[in-house]
């Protein structure tokens, strides 16, 4: 029986292991897998961390983990899971076996849908991006694109203009309301309505958008939608609850509407929050935080002590 299962090593789930271990609550640190970050070449706002590539984070991390006794850190994955009295869990585990746990955490993340352009997937994480605080500061200089004609995109656009070369707004076809368009223009930013044939690049280096009518745009650089998605259907199986854009609802210390159950991570957020934070820094600061909170959780539960937690909302 171990005090915690954490389910996903990146570094939500990193992060609370290590605050449990160095609270020498038993951990098992279940990872089977890359992380959402895998493609990039560079984590970026991450203090003292800053272009590290995500495998050296990772490894480094199982490093630090690895001088604590109390956490153990398997390369299996969960195939089922069942709650086996108030706030115990059975998993079991890829290799046949079980594990038992008095808490879950579940830190599995999510992945990244890319509905478009022709070519994307290839320049994903390389020059092919979605997060401005990710990846925009590389950009200084260089000539970028953003797709789409949403009022999202627009302003993306007009963020980047401030450190790009050079921006341009492709909206793959859709109209662009004039007030927009005349805010981008009156900004530097270039606007072209074509569809999108497809992005031609060379390996993973953007080189040029191809229009199904028009001139191509030689950029160097692309900021495209991306639509994510839980990695893992654990939290379904426990019938955690959702938001409407498939994040678990957690409240601000990481707690599921599930006893027991706890998310960190960019799997889950706050009400409070309007959408899922994709920062490596913010998923390792919710992973400390729930760390933490699962101790406590553990500590009244240990000496029948009134739980300060309990009533919390989101």
């Amino acid at each position: 029986m171990f005090d915690v299962v954490i389910v996903g090593g990146g570094p939500a789930g990193m992060a609370a292991a290590l605050t449990l271990g160095r609270s020498h609550r038993s951990v098992l640190l279940l990872d089977a897998g890359e992380g959402r970050n895998a493609p990039a070449e560079a984590v970026h706002n991450f203090l003292t961390r800053d272009g590290m590539p995500p495998s050296a984070l990772r490894e480094l991390g199982r490093e630090e983990l690895s001088a604590y006794p109390a956490v153990q850190l398997r390369a299996e994955t969960v195939t089922g899971v069942r709650v086996v009295d108030e706030c115990g869990f059975q998993l079991d585990l890829s290799d046949g076996g079980a594990a038992n746990s008095r808490r879950l955490l579940l830190a599995t993340g999510l992945s990244d849908e890319l509905p478009g352009p022709r070519g994307v997937e290839a320049l994903w994480g390389r020059s092919a991006f979605h997060c401005p605080y990710c990846h925009g500061y590389e950009c200084t200089g260089k000539p970028v694109a953003v797709i789409g004609a949403e009022p999202a995109r627009v302003r993306l656009a007009l963020q980047l203009s401030r450190f790009a070369a050079d921006v341009a707004l492709c909206t793959g076809g859709e109209p662009l309301d004039p007030a927009s368009r005349a805010k981008l223009e009156s900004n530097g930013v270039t606007v072209r309505c074509e569809p999108i044939a497809r992005l031609e690049a060379t390996g993973d280096r953007l080189e040029q958008i191809v229009f199904e009518s028009g001139p191509p745009l030689a950029r160097d650089a692309v900021f495209v939608v991306n639509v994510p998605r839980q990695r893992s259907d654990l939290a379904i199986r426990l019938g955690c609850r959702f938001f409407a854009d498939g994040c678990v609802e957690v409240n601000e210390f990481g707690q599921t509407s599930v006893p027991g159950v706890y998310a960190a991570g960019d799997m889950a957020r706050r009400a409070t929050v309007p959408m899922p934070l994709a920062a490596v820094i913010a998923a390792a600061a919710s992973g400390t935080v729930t760390g933490s909170v699962i101790d406590q959780d553990l500590l009244c539960a240990d000496f029948d002590l009134p739980n300060p937690l309990a009533r919390a909302k989101g």
